[in-house]
C-alpha cells in the first residue's frame, strides 16, 4: 500500500478532538459543541469505520446496532472537499459490512438534494416511498438535562 492512499479502516478509534475537528468541518455543531458526548456516543457504537490519509482524519461513519435485525447507519460524514470523490460510499460500504443479514437498515439524515441522491445511490428509500407507502417512522428529540430550546 503506498504512503499517499486513503486508508478505511475499522480498527480505528479518533480522539476527542479529531472528532470535534471532523463534525465541526461538515457543520455538525450540535455534535461538535459537547466534545464528551460525542467522544462517548463513538465509543458506545457498534462500529466505526474510517478514512484517513496519513495522519488526518477524512472521513468516519458508525452503525448502532444489535447485530442480528438492525442496522443504524448513524453518522456518515467526509470532509467537504473530499465529498463526491467515493470517499463516503466506502465508509457506508464497510461500515456496514458484518451486518449484511439485518434486514433493517435504517438512517436519519436532513433534507438535502445531495443527500437524498447519495442514499439513494446505496440503495435506501424514503419510508414513505418504500413497498406500498404504509411504513411509517417517527422520531423524537429530548434535550439533554437542563438544556432548553431557545
Amino acid at each position: 500500500m503506498g504512503a499517499h492512499e486513503i486508508v478505511i479502516s475499522a480498527e480505528d478509534r479518533p480522539g476527542r478532538e479529531e472528532l470535534v475537528e471532523l463534525y465541526d468541518a461538515v457543520g455538525w455543531t450540535a455534535y461538535a459543541s459537547d466534545p464528551e458526548v460525542l467522544e462517548a456516543a463513538v465509543c458506545g457504537s457498534s462500529r466505526v469505520v474510517t478514512a484517513r490519509y496519513g495522519d488526518q482524519l477524512l472521513g468516519l461513519a458508525r452503525v448502532v446496532s444489535d447485530g442480528v435485525t438492525i442496522a443504524y447507519l448513524q453518522d456518515v460524514l467526509v470532509r467537504p472537499e473530499l465529498q463526491r470523490e467515493g470517499v463516503g460510499r466506502q465508509l457506508v460500504q464497510a461500515a456496514l459490512e458484518p451486518f449484511a443479514a439485518c434486514r433493517q437498515k435504517v438512517l436519519l439524515t436532513d433534507d438535502e438534494p445531495r443527500q437524498r441522491k447519495f442514499y439513494e445511490s446505496l440503495g435506501y428509500s424514503e419510508i414513505r416511498e418504500h413497498g406500498d407507502g404504509r411504513l411509517r417512522a417517527f422520531v423524537r428529540f429530548d434535550e439533554p438535562d437542563g438544556a432548553r430550546q431557545a
